[in-house]
């Protein structure tokens, strides 16, 4: 090693360092319980803490969204102590929903001029926004009424879905919204919108001012803007950073989050670059997912002058089961944000400690040895590509157990990152039918240290434990690559 080398290792692991003395744990990705399902997150700071506003999905559902809002929130000293403050707003509290048969879309808070905290959403088929207000940022909220005209006639121009609010340092309140696949918008009932639309609303938090405004133009619209092959296609989430407005939005690519900025509420955005891709696609050039990718909304957010990059991830190999994931982003002196790798470091951007046991369920890394069949998502095969499942026979969801599901030869499951220190070997928890080889590389399969070969012939149903002898030691990350015949499932990995 150099002595320049050297010198930056030793900065690298000061910061890891001072990062963990500032954070009291780990937060990996995913940040919530491995049971839970809140995608579509939108993270916001009230009273010191983090809270998470997102959809809800069910473990398995066959649609999106089909629970009742729920909030987590956490300390902003400690992001791993991640609380349950419990339903915050059912779906048949909007009086155009009173049976509940319609499912709850993707929401936002923000608190008014009132203190009050106020919640904007929308429900499928409805074209409109509800709102429900709480004097607690936990809520429960209840409903206060639908985005109007002056006239009281109900606002419902371009689509009005996906909503993002502002509160501008000047007190004006903008409603930022819109939906372009118009597959989707035929079956929820709409026409698409042209964009990503703008609106001004009143001081009542209900009430529309003037008319809505083309902020970010779509797939269709993007010649000449320089857009061009990242045109707006739904979940704008909008933040205000060192007086430019961010407008974080999910592009015609479906699984990148991307940004566009101006130095105006309204117009004048030029498009700023992909933030993440969930299936860290166009990352040092990669074409193909190292995930299941698919649809990706989320948000920025500053905590203790750190930035974080909220997105979410896909498991069982269906769209309808979304849990949320974050990264920490750095702004740079010109306001550009470079697209972040994903890991399952999480929130707290520290490497995970290679000791005890960790599910296997926080791999950031899981593929198939066909590379085009991760791309093509919206025909995943559950019965061909690994993925993560979740034992739903256990009614109690906290004793629930998740795991990779159809481990086949080529399949390649990925960490990162884990600092070892002194690790002599690796276990793995296993179960299912297969004769084959588990290969376990430190950082990369092509370019890493190959760590041990692990011959496994088991035909069980119950978890088998089968230990590797290895030497790691230092921050890496770690890739598990099976070679054989069979399909297996992978629950844990354990460290010794």
């Amino acid at each position: 090693m150099t002595i320049q080398a050297y010198y930056y290792s030793v900065k690298i692991m000061d910061k890891i360092i001072q990062k963990e003395k500032e954070m009291k744990g780990i937060s990996p990705n995913p940040y919530l319980p491995l049971y839970e399902y809140v995608p579509d997150g939108e993270p916001r700071i009230f009273e010191n803490r983090l809270y998470i506003y997102g959809s809800h999905d069910t473990s398995g559902g066959n649609w999106f969204c089909l629970e009742d809002y729920v909030v987590w929130s956490a300390p902003l000293n400690d992001l791993s102590s991640w609380h349950y403050e419990g339903i915050s707003y059912r779906k048949d509290q909007d009086p155009h929903n009173s049976d509940g048969q319609l499912e709850l879309f993707a929401p936002d808070v923000v608190q008014g001029p009132d203190r009050r905290y106020y919640l904007f959403y929308c429900i499928r088929k409805k074209r409109e926004f509800g709102v429900a207000v709480s004097d607690s940022p936990a809520g429960p909220f209840h409903f206060y009424g639908h985005v109007h005209y002056t006239d009281g006639t109900i606002f419902q121009k371009h689509m009005p879905y996906n909503p993002s609010v502002l509160v501008d340092d000047d007190g004006r309140i903008y409603l930022y919204y819109g939906y372009t696949c118009e597959e989707i918008a035929v079956k929820l009932g709409g026409d698409v919108s042209p964009g990503c639309m703008v609106i001004e609303l009143d001081k009542d938090m209900l009430t529309v001012k003037g008319e809505p405004l083309v902020c970010l133009p779509r797939d269709t619209d993007t010649k000449n803007t320089g857009f061009e092959g990242h045109g707006y296609y739904e979940a704008p989430s909008m933040r205000k950073i060192n007086g430019n407005y961010y407008l974080v939005y999910s592009s015609e690519v479906c699984h990148e989050l991307c940004y566009a900025i101006s130095s105006n509420p309204t117009q004048g955005f030029s498009y700023g670059g992909v933030i993440v891709s969930h299936g860290a696609i166009g990352l040092k050039g990669r074409k193909y997912p190292v995930c299941l990718p698919g649809n990706n909304p989320g948000g920025l957010v500053c905590i203790n002058g750190q930035y974080y990059i909220f997105y979410q991830r896909h498991t069982q190999c269906t769209q309808f089961s979304r849990q949320g994931c974050a990264e920490p982003v750095k702004i740079l002196p010109d306001g550009a944000i470079a697209q972040v790798e994903i890991t399952s470091s999480g929130l707290t951007g520290c490497p995970l400690d290679a000791k005890g046991t960790w599910s296997a369920a926080y791999a950031c890394h899981l593929t198939h040895k066909d590379s085009l069949k991760m791309l093509l998502y919206r025909k995943a095969d559950p019965a061909i590509l690994p993925c993560i499942r979740e034992d739903t026979t256990i009614p109690d969801e906290s004793k629930r157990v998740q795991y990779i599901h159809n481990i086949t030869d080529g399949t390649t499951i990925g960490y990162k990152y884990f600092r070892a220190d002194h690790i002599t070997g690796i276990t793995l928890s296993m179960r299912g039918s297969c004769d084959g080889t588990f290969e376990l590389y430190s950082d990369h399969p092509e370019s890493g240290t190959h760590l041990a070969s692990l011959p496994v012939s088991i035909h069980t149903e119950d978890w088998r434990e089968i230990t590797a002898p290895v030497s790691w030691n230092g921050v890496h990350a770690l890739y598990i690559i099976y070679r054989g015949s069979g399909n297996v499932c992978l629950k844990d990995i354990a460290f010794t």
